[in-house]
């Protein structure tokens, strides 16, 4: 004999479902779930557009490699197009159409696909054997400039109307619209070249040949070698940036009545500076350093393949010229996801800064 649930107990699950709808529909009104579903259609959007983008691009894989073997080795059209055909194991005249619904299944399984050139090796290791370089030169080079960045744009705000203000305010100036790559040739050129101090053809590379990647003092060393010139080149032509910011932020944050209330109960100078200005005056740059942290992954295109760095900017260049679908179109997805990302960590924490913005 069955038991009959109680009209209380019908009562109590019809209110727990209720109330489990209720907070369903709260979420999906929320402003983090608004955030995220413009996240998600933006991924979708912009990886789209990036696969319809590669294939306008003049050429393709085959062609590029036939005009190659053509112009470098000699090759007839015929034995560089036979060549070609037996190396690459793709179809470049199938439909469109057929090659994006392949690219969206694969796509939704985490499949980045294999690259063109380079039968059977997949897009995700080539990816993930590049982007820690990367992430290693432009995260460290991003870390310092904001670092020092912040601290002499606090400086100028405090000396504002001085000679140190004014030689700042303009080399920041100066530094922000310089494009890295130029910097870069300029490297080279004047220090390399002219003046012989840097040894870069030493310092091409992200790792001396034969050195073994591994967790010690000699490949740390080694690493950071390789690495000066990029790092160099990414602070330099983005601290200025940051010093104005702070420069900026720090202004308008020494303006406001707390600090005039600190001063005159006669807290000392040093403690206003750290606890009243600082604090308060770096807190809108977290929202732009968390952007740029977003943008790490993509590095540089043009800055590494200057000081020949295997990042991902150089496997970018590489690609590009190469015309490897797969790896263009997996390199592009990472940056975007990245940046994205990035965007919505960005926007969450402004949201808590200023609440407003969740209506």
């Amino acid at each position: 004999m069955e038991l009959q649930p109680t009209a209380e107990v019908v009562y109590q699950v019809e209110e727990e479902q209720a109330v489990r709808k209720n907070h369903v529909r709260a979420f999906l009104g929320s402003f983090v779930f608004r955030r995220l579903l413009r996240a998600l259609l933006t991924i979708f959007l912009v990886s789209t557009f990036i696969f319809f983008l590669v294939r306008l691009l003049p050429g393709n894989p085959i062609e590029v490699y036939i005009n190659r073997q053509m112009t470098q080795y000699g090759y007839s059209y015929d034995d560089a197009s036979n060549q070609a055909r037996s190396l690459f194991a793709i179809d470049v005249d199938r439909p469109l159409l057929l090659q994006y619904v392949d690219y969206l299944k694969n796509l939704v399984q985490g499949d980045l696909g294999t690259s063109m050139v380079l039968p059977g090796t997949t897009v995700s290791s080539i990816i993930l054997s590049r982007i820690w370089w990367t992430i290693f030169s432009v995260g460290t080079a991003l870390m310092i400039a904001f670092t020092l960045g912040s601290f002499i744009g606090m400086i100028m705000a405090y000396r504002r109307g001085t000679l140190f203000d004014g030689v700042a305010s303009t080399l920041g100036s100066i530094l922000n619209s310089i494009p890295n790559y130029l910097l870069a040739l300029m490297f080279i050129i004047v220090f390399g070249v002219q003046l012989g101090w840097i040894p870069y053809t030493q310092m091409r590379g992200s790792v001396s040949s034969g050195q073994p990647v591994e967790l010690s003092w000699a490949f740390i060393g080694d690493a950071l070698y390789h690495a000066i010139l990029p790092i160099s080149v990414y602070v330099v032509t983005s601290i200025g940036g940051w010093m104005l910011l702070m420069k900026s932020s720090t202004i308008s944050t020494l303006e406001e009545d707390y600090v005039s209330a600190g001063r005159a109960r006669g807290v000392p100078e040093w403690r206003i500076l750290t606890n009243y200005v600082g604090r308060n005056a770096i807190l809108p740059l977290f929202t732009q350093l968390t952007i740029s942290i977003g943008f790490v992954v993509g590095g540089s295109l043009l800055v590494e393949p200057i000081f020949q760095y295997q990042g991902i900017g150089m496997r970018l260049y590489e690609s590009i010229n190469q015309r490897d679908y797969p790896v263009l179109q997996g390199i592009f997805l990472v940056i975007t996801i990245s940046v994205v990302t990035a965007l919505f960590i960005a926007d969450l924490l402004y949201s808590r800064l200023d609440p407003r913005i969740r209506s």
